[in-house]
């Protein structure tokens, strides 16, 4: 999947997008940079895109395109220039780090903190978390401390052992917990989203009535 900017229409100066994109079943943010400038003290505008790496270092690519033409950029802090709506992208060019950070370097410290995601692990048919998980539980106090979230989702779930409606049930108090959890340490309940996918999004796939740790968990997305 290939994003698409069309470069060269009136928009204001010091622009700054980004697109989450999903990518079979991961979700990686391409980010796109774009900035209209005076050059040399001419009065024409120019627009510079410039694509930079997604927040676990990996790269996708865009088109830029417009009535003149188009192009693709597919590497890390690579660019082209475009003059006018009617003229076609520069050949596409690598740019310094220190170079996007000297004029994109606003923005980029504007933009929020990629989300967070921890996983939780309970003991067999109960509520009660594992004792590496009481651990990872003062890390996830941590990142709520940090990060001063918008929106916190927590998701239970479950093994196979016991009924499909059981374990939606035991998945939703697992959450529920983690969430009380969360509230006593200060983080206000109206950010929390609880849900229950109970045994029906298993991380281990297993035959009905298998027991299984891994699929024992609540999910935590931090954003």
């Amino acid at each position: 999947m290939r994003r698409r900017v069309a470069a060269g229409m009136d928009k204001p100066p010091n622009t700054f997008s980004a697109e989450s994109q999903r990518r079979g079943t991961m979700q990686r943010l391409l980010w796109v940079l774009a900035i209209a400038f005076m050059l040399s003290g001419c009065a024409a505008r120019r627009d510079l895109v410039v694509l930079l790496p997604d927040p676990d270092g990996k790269t996708g690519s865009i088109e830029v395109s417009n009535q003149g033409g188009s192009t693709v950029i597919s590497e890390a802090n690579s660019a082209t220039e475009v003059k006018s709506a009617t003229s076609a992208p520069k050949a596409v060019a690598k740019m310094d780090e220190s170079e996007v950070r000297a004029i994109f370097g606003e923005a980029l410290d504007a933009q929020p903190s990629p989300p967070e995601h921890y996983s939780l692990y309970f003991k067999s048919d109960s509520t009660e978390l594992t004792e590496e998980s009481l651990r990872t539980l003062e890390s996830v106090f941590s990142a709520m401390a940090r990060m001063k979230p918008s929106e916190v989702t927590v998701v239970g779930h479950t093994d196979r052992t016991g009924s499909r409606e059981a374990n939606f049930q035991l998945g939703l108090e697992r959450a529920a917990l983690v969430r009380d959890l969360l509230v006593s340490k200060g983080v206000d309940q109206g950010l929390i989203e609880v849900r229950s996918h109970g045994e029906d999004d298993p991380l281990v796939k297993t035959d009905d009535g298998v027991p299984e740790a891994k699929n024992r968990r609540v999910e935590i997305v931090i954003r």
